[in-house]
């Protein structure tokens, strides 16, 4: 009989918590990627390879941003332990749309692609983005920035060819209403297709570099269809 009514008072526990963060509403306040490919784990430091590539007009990476937005939106968004605002409610904001983002120095909003009608606010650069971000939306329960970004991994070679793969990192990072960071996603999944390096330099042209970064974003899909809610369940006594 005890553990009947232990049962019943967890089953009663968690339909409590679910009702709870029903109630929790969340705004998206920045989507964007990042067009600054890292180059740390093939060991370099090259910076004008990763600006010309930043620069290179043809290193389109806005439908890969609408295809992670559309999918985060659609599928990703149902799975979260709270609703998240319109869309609108953010983008629409004439405040929002007039903020001034800071970026840490040698950093600059152009390496940034966003989805429509948001701008790219980054949370890492001290607390003045989130602060302003949660006054910004204060009758929200909480805020999140949702972004994501690249690195180039070597792999094995012959010779003075090595191959290398792209790796997608996905950034979901939530904030409560007092600006506390309350969880982050950081998942990551490596490319399919592959690129190489000559004597020790990645051939960084946007039409090998593009389909590689195109790779890994749909294999960290993938991954997070089958994992999303188990990394989240958690989070709903946090917000």
């Amino acid at each position: 009989m005890k553990k009947i009514k232990m049962m019943f008072a967890v089953v009663l526990c968690t339909v409590s918590m679910m009702g709870i963060a029903q109630t929790k509403k969340v705004a998206v306040v920045t989507f964007y990627a990042d067009k600054q490919v890292g180059l740390k784990d093939v060991g370099l430091e090259a910076v004008s390879l990763v600006t010309d590539l930043r620069n290179d007009p043809s290193f389109n990476l806005a439908p890969l941003v609408q295809q992670f937005h559309d999918k985060f939106f659609k599928e990703y968004a149902t799975k979260l332990p709270f609703t998240l605002l319109p869309e609108t409610t953010v983008t629409s904001n004439a405040a929002y749309q007039s903020f001034k983002p800071e970026f840490e120095p040698g950093f600059e909003a152009t390496r940034y692609v966003t989805a429509p009608g948001y701008q790219s606010i980054t949370p890492n650069y001290g607390k003045a983005n989130v602060q302003a971000m949660t006054k910004l939306f204060g009758d929200a329960d909480g805020v999140l920035f949702v972004y994501i970004t690249f690195e180039l991994n070597k792999g094995f070679g012959i010779g003075g060819t090595a191959s290398t793969k792209m790796q997608a990192y996905t950034n979901i990072v939530l904030y409560n209403k007092k600006g506390e960071k309350v969880f982050t996603i950081n998942e990551h999944a490596n490319s399919k297709k592959t690129g190489i390096m000559v004597g020790g330099v990645p051939v960084m042209k946007p039409d090998k570099i593009l389909p590689m970064c195109q790779s890994a974003l749909e294999e960290l899909m993938a991954d997070l269809d089958k994992r999303i809610e188990k990394i989240v369940a958690k989070t709903v006594k946090k917000l």
